[in-house]
């Protein structure tokens, strides 16, 4: 599978299996890839210094904090967007992610004088609401429409989708946050949830 049939693959995960079983959303390629492949954030390999990532793995948990539920820290998240960005982001993909990253860490150095991981939860929240609102007119924002992966989306929605990704199809996300059963390629779009529920998961990469 190559990397845009992953990176649309995580999206479908991500946006919801479509009303059809998801063994007909997703190629047998897919399904084989996901079902064996080693867990992706135990690679060896290393991208950013010391200080990035830091900045990155504050980045994630300001996206999803830990509370009564993991956060993204607690589900190898920022390991799995170095990895993401790096080895799976086309060269505009990347640098987009890279030069946004740098202009954020620039910018709260410059702002506050600390970096980002030692701002209150508050500011931090504050700072990634300005990035969104102005990047509010990217095509990333555009709903009703199948999910794709935004190859010029700006630097906080890359940062906000592969969070979610990472998550979500973590271990930590796929058992602790939503409910899992081992029903191996098996999705009941029928069943019914109460207001106090959770998503089923179907699958774990």
């Amino acid at each position: 599978m190559n990397r845009r049939e992953f990176l649309e693959c995580a999206a479908l995960l991500i946006g919801g299996v479509s009303a059809s079983q998801m063994g007909i959303t997703l190629t047998v390629e897919q399904q084989r890839h996901m079902a064996s492949s080693p867990n992706y954030i135990d690679r060896k390999m290393s991208y950013f210094n010391a200080a990035q990532r830091a900045t990155l793995a504050m980045l994630t948990e300001t996206v999803i904090p830990r509370t009564e539920s993991p956060g993204a820290i607690d589900a190898g998240v920022p390991r799995f967007v170095e990895l993401m960005v790096f080895e799976w982001l086309n060269e505009q993909e990347r640098n987009l992610f890279v030069d946004g990253f740098d202009a954020l860490m620039a910018q709260v150095q410059r702002d506050h004088q600390q970096p980002f991981e030692a701002l209150a939860e508050k500011t931090r929240v504050s700072i990634l609401e300005d990035l969104e609102s102005a990047a509010s007119d990217s095509s990333w924002y555009s709903f009703g429409e199948i999910p794709v992966y935004v190859s010029d989306a700006p630097f906080i929605c890359q940062l906000k989708e592969l969070t979610i990704w990472g998550f979500f199809t973590s271990e930590v996300g796929g058992t602790q946050v939503l409910r899992y059963e081992a029903m191996p390629m098996k999705f009941d779009g029928h069943q019914k949830l109460r207001d106090d529920d959770s998503s089923w998961v179907s699958v774990l990469i």
